[in-house]
């Protein structure tokens, strides 16, 4: 998507392909870019693509590259004559040989992370991955095989959406788990000590989210080493990715302008400090490699001016969630009076709340607030009833704010979309149980849903799809 493009004001939809009702890319991915691209919306977004580490954090990932088989149909047992694969091998060679032989050696020494394998894999001797390849070369080839068909099903995916008129928009996080190829195979770029071990780890100070911060426990990066070579795995992270999108989110932004760094013996995230980052050279860098910017900055939490003036100074767009928007500040970014054109607004995002979740758990005070800031009618004469038709109307009123606003791109999470409550809140930051989980069904698409979405994109002066 060029810069030209995002400035069409766009609609768009949030779903991760986990919350299809199959949850996987078989073909409810066509049904569901139909019914996108029928309701008028021109965006897809998605979380990221790789492969959860242990759990089911797509945040969390045990490849910076490799997509998540989970996500695989059933696919034709290998055959190394099809078109494509050999070449797919070869040009994906410098991190599929590593993500392969990791899962291997996973497999090897009953999943225990890599910092505790023995030392002759641990540090990647040469004649000990040779030997773990030559015995495993039936699996090595497998689990290339399974990346090559997960590649050409989202290569498929993509052109298809393309060709309905939808942009893909996808997300990386800005830190990788310290349990993953990425650190096992270039261990000179992140902050180890001999060991292997972190000795600062990556996180949030306290905010809206936790009040203990939030401690990701994911290594930080040798800046030093990476601008000595010339940034080549950030390069090679975000051409690989350009390849499978049209937009990408970094998670985290502001950890490119300055980091949150934790000792790695603390237990919460409290006790860190800011330390500045070398993001404008490698935005830089990236802006020359790949010729644009096709970049949104997620821009939320603790936003300094020096953030902002990184973010602008590279024209890229920001982030707005409008259910961080109700508090007296005039000056709150979030509000819908101060949202501007280089942004993406949400009506909420992954980690939030859903829209009616978040009113209903609101206390009457809040909820009253509420109300009268979006010019809604109290309903007193039957309470449960009427919480429950005010909170739809809350979530109505949220989504033409959003589809209003002056944003470029609007996105709604599908939860708000279907007016769903709590129970389908993708994940609660700091947390691991039930998270990740939510999908929704295809009988829970009304019949006036394509229609209603289309006018509501319509009035709103957006861009319509025509392909629908």
């Amino acid at each position: 998507m060029s810069s030209q493009d995002f400035y069409d004001r766009r609609a768009g939809v949030l779903l991760h392909p986990t919350s299809l009702p199959s949850g996987i890319l078989d073909r409810d991915v066509e049904r569901w870019l139909k019914l996108l691209s029928g309701s008028g919306f021109s965006v897809w977004q998605v979380l990221p693509l790789g492969e959860p580490q242990g759990g089911l954090s797509p945040y969390q990932c045990i490849s910076a590259f490799a997509m998540n088989p989970a996500l695989l149909p059933d696919f034709p047992p290998l055959d190394k004559t099809v078109p494509g694969y050999i070449e797919f091998c070869t040009r994906n060679h410098e991190w599929l040989y590593d993500y392969t032989l990791f899962k291997v050696l996973k497999q090897m020494f009953d999943d225990a992370p890599w910092f505790e394998w023995p030392d002759e894999w641990k540090y990647r001797q040469p004649h000990a991955m040779q030997r773990a390849f030559d015995e495993f070369k039936d699996y090595v080839a497998e689990l290339s095989w399974e990346q090559f068909q997960l590649y050409n099903r989202w290569r498929r995916i993509k052109q298809e959406a393309n060709e309905n008129g939808i942009r893909l928009f996808g997300d990386i996080p800005l830190f990788v788990a310290h349990d993953s190829v990425d650190v096992w195979a270039h261990p000179e770029q992140f902050l180890l000590d001999e060991k292997g071990m972190m000795t600062v780890v990556a996180g949030v100070p306290p905010d809206y989210y936790s009040a203990t911060g939030q401690r990701w426990g994911n290594p930080h990066y040798n800046w030093g080493v990476m601008r000595q070579e010339n940034y080549a795995w950030w390069l090679s992270r975000i051409n690989h990715h350009l390849q499978e999108f049209d937009l990408l989110r970094i998670d985290h932004f502001r950890g490119l302008e300055s980091a949150w760094m934790i000792d790695a013996a603390c237990e919460t995230a409290i006790d860190g400090h800011w330390e500045r980052m070398p993001g404008d050279e490698l935005l830089r860098r990236i802006n020359q490699d790949a010729g644009h910017l096709p970049i949104v900055a997620e821009d939320l939490g603790i936003i300094t001016p020096e953030v902002t003036a990184l973010r602008k100074k590279h024209e890229l767009p920001g982030m707005s969630v409008l259910q961080f928007g109700f508090d007296e500040h005039d000056d709150n970014p979030h509000k819908l009076q101060n949202i501007k054109q280089d942004s993406v607004v949400y009506t909420g995002t992954h980690d939030n709340d859903t829209t009616k979740g978040w009113y209903q758990g609101l206390d009457k005070d809040g909820k009253n607030y509420i109300l009268q800031t979006l010019n809604i009618p109290h309903m007193d004469q039957h309470p449960e009833q009427d919480d429950e038709r005010t909170a739809d109307l809350v979530v109505d009123r949220l989504i033409d704010n959003a589809m209003n606003s002056q944003a470029s791109l609007c996105i709604i999470p599908m939860q708000d979309c279907l007016h769903l409550g709590s129970v389908a809140r993708m994940n609660i930051p700091g947390t691991i149980d039930r998270n990740w989980q939510w999908s929704f069904k295809w009988e829970q698409i009304h019949d006036d849903f394509a229609a209603d979405m289309r006018l509501r994109i319509e009035t709103a002066n957006r861009l319509i799809n025509k392909h629908g």
